[in-house]
């Protein structure tokens, strides 16, 4: 079977010839890349031949977010909206006077609309070049107070969504047997969380929500009609896996608040999905305590980035057992257990023996790290797990 094979039956509930197997590598080949300290004999390799060499899959679901093809592609990363050229779909903004300001490592964008002007500054500086990081870190938000949400409901009205299919399906080549190309559509997972996660800091959005409810309902249900046509639009898009929704942490993404605002648009795309013999995968990277009866509500197919403890709070198994069969996990190793200062070599081979108990028949599963693989990850120990996967030998349900 390839990896992508092993991936779609692994999500079906299906035999395979082996745990699928894609780790994240994106940020530690980029930050090693860039440092000059790739493991020989990957000096000069890509990642996708460092992959295939090592027989392992490409975990291909977040965009390769710095490999844009014109300056634009990020300019609106402060309002969530990313056109890169892997993503099934672009966002226009019309009706409205843009303006841009690069100053070094650092990008001001005003948008002068007929409901008033917002700005937004977003840096990536050489820090985070050489740490690998992939987006950039918004520095001034376009919401500062409540006078700010009738000129960001306006952007939102007036943003036309246009299909990307030839990129997408280019990305999907690109991928090929190695692993699932996701159609990336929002990492937001309704209205309400983009404002919570990208328009404005978090402090000032909990004030906001008791302070300005009326105000703030009225601006997410601007952003609703958005979100709208994006499912419309990225549906169309020839994939079998769609990532809508990401980063919850159950103190944030508190229960009541997920099943209020969050949950209703995740199964709203799932039911649009489904009929079309499509998935849903959403990123639940974070302390999912309290969260997980909500995800099986959802729709969702796929957990992608199921972080257990010693990161969080629930053990892989506690999650396996409230998802019995019904959601695939994709991840499932904490980043820590690769790190030899976090975790010393005797507690990770315990860590892996444990581990593989826990993970029962293995279905329902593609094996990967949570929430990525640091830099200073030894390389060593992706390896162990791999040989631990081969190990484990074909999945079959009633083992």
């Amino acid at each position: 079977m390839t990896h992508k094979e092993r991936m779609l039956a692994a999500i079906q509930g299906e035999p395979t010839d082996r745990i699928p197997w894609a780790p994240r590598l994106d940020l530690w080949y980029n930050a090693r890349r860039r440092a000059g300290t790739l493991p020989p004999p990957y000096q000069d390799a890509t990642l996708e031949q460092i992959l295939d060499d090592l027989g392992w899959g490409f975990h291909a679901v977040i965009p390769p977010y710095r490999e844009l093809r014109h300056p634009d592609d990020d300019l609106h990363r402060a309002l969530g909206i990313y056109n890169i050229w892997t993503m099934p779909r672009r966002t226009v903004l019309e009706n409205v006077e843009v303006n841009v300001h690069r100053h070094g490592d650092e990008t001001h964008v005003e948008y002068r609309t007929p409901a008033g002007t917002v700005r937004t500054t977003t840096v990536y500086d050489e820090s985070m070049r050489q740490a690998g990081v992939s987006i950039s870190h918004v520095a001034e938000h376009a919401i500062k107070s409540h006078q700010d949400y009738d000129a960001v409901g306006y952007l939102f009205e007036n943003a036309r969504v246009e299909p990307n299919v030839a990129g997408y399906l280019e990305y999907a080549n690109r991928v090929g047997g190695r692993g699932i190309a996701v159609a990336n559509i929002f990492a937001a997972g309704s209205p309400m969380h983009l404002l919570q996660r990208d328009l404005m800091p978090v402090d000032l959005f909990f004030y906001e929500f008791y302070d300005h409810p009326e105000e703030l309902a009225r601006c997410a249900a601007h952003i609703g009609n958005y979100f709208e046509r994006l499912f419309n639009v990225a549906a169309d898009c020839p994939a079998e896996v769609f990532l809508f929704g990401a980063n919850y942490d159950s103190m944030i993404q508190y229960p009541p608040f997920f099943e209020q605002h969050i949950l209703p648009w995740l199964r709203t795309f799932a039911e649009i999905l489904h009929p079309r013999g499509k998935f849903l995968l959403t990123h639940t990277d974070g302390e999912n305590t309290g969260l997980l009866d909500l995800y099986l509500a959802s729709g969702m197919n796929i957990a992608d980035s199921v972080c257990p403890a010693p990161m969080t709070r629930l053990t892989l198994k506690e999650v396996r057992d409230r998802f019995a069969g019904r959601i695939t996990i994709m991840g499932g190793i904490p980043s820590v257990a690769l790190l030899e200062d976090s975790m010393p070599d005797a507690d990770f081979d315990a860590f892996l023996d444990g581990f593989f108990s826990d993970i029962g028949a293995g279905d329902h599963l593609m094996l990967g790290i949570s929430d990525t693989t640091p830099p200073d990850a030894a390389l060593d120990r992706i390896r162990k797990i791999g040989s631990r996967v081969e190990q484990f030998g074909p999945v079959n349900v009633g083992r």
